[in-house]
């Protein structure tokens, strides 16, 4: 098992910036890829970013390209997402999953474990 915690959200304004982050716990964090998803009202969950377990291979939705960067520090255990030049669209709970590969996914079904997520709400 491994237990994933959010942190990081909150109320911006449109063009300001947040940083998410992500605390594993329970398993080895280096063992696993991680990803950024997110969850609108009424929408389908969706990718943001995923990394793999060494930080090299990395995936951004088109909608956050230049605008999003995913890292990870695994001495810390932990997956970063830094998210500049906010939209109001960028409003949705933010969630971090974890799978057991060398490999990241960009499939929600892809993942075997879920935080609960942090909210990230953009004013215009």
């Amino acid at each position: 098992q491994v237990q994933l915690v959010e942190s990081g959200g909150g109320l911006v304004q449109a063009g300001g910036s947040l940083r998410l982050s992500c605390a594993a716990s329970g398993r080895t964090f280096s063992n696993y890829a991680m990803g950024w998803f997110r969850q609108a009202p009424g929408k389908e969950r969706e990718v943001v970013a995923a990394i793999g377990r060494s930080g090299i291979s990395i995936y951004y939705a088109d909608s956050v390209k230049g605008r999003f960067t995913i890292s990870r520090d695994n001495a810390k255990n932990t997956v970063y997402l830094q998210m500049n030049s906010l939209k109001p669209e960028d409003t949705a709970v933010y969630l971090c999953a974890a799978r057991p590969s060398v490999s990241y996914s960009y499939a929600t079904a892809g993942y075997d474990y879920w935080g609960r997520g942090t909210q990230v709400t953009v004013s215009s």
